[in-house]
């Protein structure tokens, strides 16, 4: 057990950061299957800048690391470009 007030402060901070973390790395992905699983082409191209956002804004707080980030959006904008 924790024997300092900032280290329980700290625990239950990491605790809520874990969650909204896990919540933004789901969203992304769901976003992705999503995104993947689109046949319309009109469609495909108004999600792609959506999600393309969600892997940057992801990155940024580290939640994702940029190279997976970069991989999924070139693959991605590959994807909606053959549709």
């Amino acid at each position: 057990m924790a024997n300092h007030k900032s280290s329980l402060k700290r625990i239950k901070t990491n605790e809520k950061k874990k969650i909204l973390n896990r919540y933004k790395a789901k969203t992304m992905r769901n976003a992705v299957k999503k995104l993947r699983g689109t046949t319309d082409k009109t469609e495909a191209a108004a999600m792609l800048p959506k999600v393309i956002s969600m892997l940057d804004k992801n990155v940024k707080v580290s939640i994702i690391h940029k190279n997976k980030s970069a991989n999924l959006k070139s693959k991605l904008t590959k994807k909606v470009n053959s549709l």
